[in-house]
């Protein structure tokens, strides 16, 4: 298994990239489509390759993490993208709903200098507890200049959960969620390394 930036993978990372984003998130992405191949060209252009990490096999990505400060985002969304794949209604609500998940929503406490925010651990589904996010998040810990690392967990994911503390990381805070019922989390805890 070799790790990587995205970017020095080539470029095919982000089609990748989107499917194991969508099998990663699929049980809240198929509101916006059942259909994963819509859904895995929908995002295929969201990702900023240049702070992904990747874990290849074969030639193939296997599994995604990204690794960055606090201020350089690590996806974005394009609208006319989103309707391409989506329709110009569903786009429209894919875009509004996804943007204020994943760009505008800020963590409950501040990203100091020196600390990484880890966000996307995915790993493909025929490779899942074969220790491709344990050589993903090593080589951000050994190929990067933070001196702390923070993530964001849902307390339902007790196998991510399980993974973090195992490789070191410590629960410091736990945040209500407000729509338990759809979104199946009790908690987002938050781990520091």
């Amino acid at each position: 298994m070799k790790v990587m930036l995205a970017r020095e993978y080539g470029e095919d990372a982000s089609i990748q990239i989107s499917q194991i984003f969508v099998e990663g998130l699929y049980q809240w992405l198929k509101y916006f489509s059942k259909d994963k191949e819509k859904l895995i060209n929908a995002f295929k252009h969201i990702f900023n390759l240049d702070v992904i990490y990747v874990a290849v096999i074969d030639d193939k990505i296997v599994g995604m993490t990204a690794c960055n400060d606090g201020k350089e985002k690590t996806i974005h969304f394009n609208k006319k993208e989103l309707k391409k794949y989506l329709g110009f209604f569903m786009g429209n609500i894919t875009y509004y709903v996804l943007r204020k998940e994943f760009i505008t929503k800020t963590y409950p406490f501040p990203i100091t200098e020196g600390m990484g925010s880890v966000e996307f651990v995915a790993t493909s589904t025929d490779h899942r507890s074969k220790g491709v996010a344990t050589s993903i998040m090593k080589h951000i810990f050994e190929n990067t200049s933070f001196k702390d690392y923070v993530l964001e967990v849902a307390d339902t994911n007790t196998n991510a959960v399980s993974l973090y503390t195992k490789l070191g990381y410590k629960e410091f805070m736990r945040i209500k969620e407000k729509h338990t019922k759809q979104s199946g989390i009790n908690y987002l805890v938050y781990m520091k390394y």
